[in-house]
């Protein structure tokens, strides 16, 4: 039902990628790497996605490509790379061993805390800002696992070569949004307000996000109650409602 080089790609581009708007969020995240030297570490898959994220001045930011960075991380598979984010692999730098000490402390301290907002004990989440920064990480990095899926999972791809070129909007109402930008039948995630959307899907509120992406309600459900508002061209939306079914399934 999924693959690993999918798998890949949403770990790289929508849960590593996802570290942007934690050190946005949160200022505990901003502080860890706040008094470290600016250093970029570059995560390069075979066969697979690869990128590098940026530190400086207590923020970061991912650009596609590891050619350029101060830390190279190589992976022989998708696999290996799949196992960098749940645990189980421990990789080794092709370059920068002057710079292992921020990998190992702040670096690793700082996926540690975007673990502990995508997977949150339910007590945290009684805490209103904590829920707010954690509900908001979970809405980035479905919106870019939406694309992902789009574009290399034979399933999610059935379904973008039925969608018309165009924006769709995803937003929750009084929090983040983000723009699913369709161009020749394949998407990329913006995250931000799209200018001139096509299709707009907009949840009532961070709630009601919030028991959705943590399976609580039924989509079908809350959109004849009204809960979700669909606007615009219902065929892209159709399908993107079906690469969400399909992100359901890899991060789970």
């Amino acid at each position: 039902m999924t693959d690993a080089k999918t798998l890949a790609y949403i770990n790289m581009y929508a849960v590593l990628g996802t570290l942007e708007n934690l050190c946005e969020l949160s200022p505990e995240a901003s502080a860890l790497i706040a008094g470290a030297k600016p250093v970029s570490i570059g995560f390069e898959v075979k066969d697979g996605p690869s990128a590098t994220i940026f530190f400086k001045n207590g923020k970061c930011r991912m650009e596609q490509g590891a050619d350029k960075c101060d830390v190279k991380l190589p992976f022989s598979s998708p696999e290996k790379f799949n196992g960098l984010i749940d645990g189980t692999v421990t990789p080794i730098p092709s370059k920068g061993f002057t710079h292992i000490k921020f990998l190992l402390k702040e670096f690793t301290a700082l996926t540690d805390m975007l673990n502990k907002y995508m997977r949150p004990e339910p007590q945290d989440l009684e805490d209103p800002e904590f829920f707010r920064v954690s509900t908001t990480l979970m809405f980035y990095t479905i919106s870019v696992a939406i694309s992902q899926i789009a574009n290399n999972d034979d399933i999610g791809r059935f379904s973008a070569d039925h969608m018309v070129d165009g924006d769709i909007k995803m937003a929750v109402k009084d929090g983040p949004a983000a723009t699913i930008r369709v161009r020749n039948h394949r998407l990329i995630t913006v995250k931000k307000n799209p200018e001139s959307p096509r299709a707009i899907m907009e949840f009532g509120s961070m709630e009601l996000a919030r028991d959705l992406f943590d399976g609580k309600v039924n989509a079908v459900a809350c959109i004849g109650s009204g809960e979700i508002s669909m606007r615009g061209m219902i065929s892209m939306l159709d399908n993107m409602n079906r690469l969400l079914d399909r992100v359901g399934l890899y991060l789970a």
